[in-house]
C-alpha cells in the first residue's frame, strides 16, 4: 500500500470502486489457503460487475503455488511473491514482474508505508524468515532464512510512529527472540526493547513484542521487560505441546517440566506478567496419553491466554511423511476439552482483577453495542486477546487512542468490564500567537 500510495495511486477498501484489486494471501495452513482462493475467486467477479481491469495476487500463496495459480486461475493478471513486494507498482500498472530469488525481501525505515491499523497502534516487523526446523511448519520454505533488520532502522521507524500519535507499537517476526543473532549482536532483542523504551514521547506509550521462542527467553530479556514501564508485561510464547515425545517429533524439543520451570522464572522476574501460548492438537503420533499430559500441563501452567490449533497436514512439511495421523473427530473433541480447561482458568484469573484499577488504552465505541466503549489492558494484545468493555466514562468523555484508568467491575470468560475512574490528561493549550497565525 505504501509503494502504491507513493506512486500516486489512491486506495479503497470497496472492490467495486477499484481499477485494480490486490489480494494479499496466506498459505500457512489449509484453512488459510482455502480462504485465499475463495477471496481470489470472489474478487475476480468484480472484473465482470465492477470497474476493475486487473486482479493481482500477492503473498505466500504465490510463493508456494505460483504455477498452479497461473494455470488454474486465468482471472489473475499478475502475481507478486513475498520477495517481490517492491514490484507491486509494476504489477498494478501493467509492467512485467521479474522474479528475484537472490535478494530476500526485508523492509526498512525508508520503505513507504500506509498503516492498516487504527491510529493509536501499529505493528513493526523487526525480522523476516526463520531458521528453526519445526517439522509442521512451512514458513522457512517461502519466507527464507532468518534475517534481522538493522537496529537503527527499527528505532527510526518507531520514533516516527510515536510522533504520528501511535500509542502502542507491537514488534513482530517469525521469531523475534532471535533478533540480531544473524548480525552478530548478542542479546539483540533486550537491547532493542531498552532503546525503544527510552524514546521520548509527549504521552505514555506501550511497546510489546510477540512470538518468543522458548529456548531464546533469556534472563537478560526478562530483566529488561521488568525494568521499563513502557515495555508491557506480556509474553507471547508458543509452546505447541507439553509431551516430550510429541515435541521431539515436532523437532522443537523441551517438555512440560522444562516449560513449567521457565514459566516460574518468567513470573518471578516480571511481577504481574501475562503469558500467552498456543498449542497444536492432533500432531501425527499424538496419543491419548500425550493429550492427557498436555491437559495436566495446562492446568498447572495457568496461562492467561491460550490458543489451540488443529494440526494441518501440509504436503511440503516434514511432518507430512510421519505416521500416526489423528482423525478429525478426535482432534475436535480434544480441542473442545482443552479449551474448556483454559476457559475455567481464564475466568478465575479475570475474576482476580475485579476491584483493581488498571491503565487501559481506549480503542473506540464497541462494535458489539452502542452502549459500551472498548479498551484494552496492557495484558491484552490487539486482535488476539479479550478486551475490556467500558460502561462508565467517569464523567469525562472517552476518546479513541487515549490512556485511561479503569476499575474492573465484572469478569467473563475472556473479556472484562470496567469503569473509568480518572479524567483524561489535559491536552496542551494552543498558543495565542499560533492561533493568530492560523487565522491569518
Amino acid at each position: 500500500m505504501g509503494h502504491l500510495a507513493a506512486r500516486g495511486h489512491s486506495l479503497t477498501n470497496q472492490p467495486g470502486e477499484a481499477d485494480v484489486i490486490v489480494v494479499n494471501t496466506c498459505s500457512f495452513i489449509d484453512p488459510a489457503k482455502q480462504e485465499s482462493v475463495d477471496t481470489i475467486l470472489e474478487m475476480a467477479e468484480f472484473k465482470k460487475t465492477g470497474r476493475a481491469a486487473k486482479l493481482v495476487v500477492a503473498g505466500c500463496l504465490v510463493e508456494r503455488y505460483q504455477d498452479e495459480i497461473r494455470r488454474n486461475l486465468p482471472e489473475v493478471d499478475a502475481v507478486v511473491g513475498t520477495n517481490e513486494i517492491e514490484r507491486i507498482v509494476e504489477a498494478c500498472e501493467g509492467g512485467e514482474v521479474i522474479r528475484n530469488p537472490f535478494e530476500p525481501y526485508l523492509y526498512h525505515d525508508a520503505t513507504p508505508r500506509v498503516l492498516a491499523t487504527p491510529k493509536h497502534f501499529a505493528y513493526i516487523k523487526i525480522a523476516e524468515g526463520c531458521d528453526h526446523p519445526c517439522s509442521f511448519c512451512v514458513i522457512p520454505q517461502f519466507r527464507g532464512a532468518f534475517r534481522s533488520r538493522r537496529f537503527e532502522s527499527i528505532v527510526l521507524e518507531a520514533g516516527r510512529l510515536f510522533r504520528q500519535g501511535i500509542r502502542e507499537v507491537n514488534l513482530i517476526g517469525q521469531d523475534t527472540t532471535s533478533f540480531g543473532e544473524d548480525l552478530g549482536i548478542k542479546d539483540g532483542l533486550p537491547a532493542l526493547l531498552a532503546r525503544l523504551a527510552e524514546i521520548e514521547t509527549p504521552e505514555p506509550k506501550w511497546i510489546r513484542f510477540l512470538y518468543a521462542y522458548p529456548n531464546r527467553v533469556t534472563t537478560r530479556l526478562l530483566e529488561t521487560i521488568a525494568a521499563h514501564d513502557a515495555l508491557v508485561k506480556y509474553i507471547d510464547m508458543p509452546l505447541q505441546h507439553a509431551s516430550a515425545s510429541v515435541l521431539k517429533r515436532m523437532k522443537r524439543g523441551g517438555s512440560g517440566d522444562i516449560f513449567l520451570k521457565l514459566l516460574e522464572r518468567i513470573r518471578a522476574t516480571i511481577p504481574g506478567v501475562a503469558i500467552r501460548t498456543s498449542m497444536i492438537l492432533g500432531f501425527p503420533g499424538e496419543t491419548k496419553e500425550d493429550f492427557e499430559e498436555l491437559c495436566q500441563f495446562v492446568e498447572a501452567a495457568r496461562f492467561d491466554r491460550l490458543g489451540v490449533f488443529s494440526y494441518s497436514d501440509e504436503e511440503t512439511s516434514g511432518s507430512y511423511r510421519l505416521d500416526g495421523k489423528v482423525d478429525g473427530r478426535t482432534v475436535y473433541n480434544r480441542k473442545r476439552r482443552l479449551m474448556a480447561i483454559q476457559r475455567r482458568i481464564s475466568k478465575r484469573r479475570n475474576r482476580a482483577l475485579i476491584g483493581r484499577e488498571l491503565q487501559a488504552l481506549v480503542e473506540g465505541p464497541s462494535p458489539e453495542t452502542d452502549l459500551l466503549w472498548q479498551a484494552r489492558l496492557a495484558t491484552q494484545a490487539p486482535d488476539i486477546d479479550g478486551v475490556c468493555y467500558v460502561n462508565d466514562d467517569g464523567g469525562a468523555p472517552l476518546r479513541a487512542g487515549e490512556f485511561r484508568r479503569l476499575r474492573i467491575t465484572e469478569a467473563h470468560d475472556y473479556d472484562l468490564v470496567g469503569a473509568a475512574v480518572d479524567a483524561p490528561p489535559a491536552r496542551p493549550a494552543a498558543r495565542p500567537d499560533l492561533l493568530r497565525v492560523l487565522s491569518a
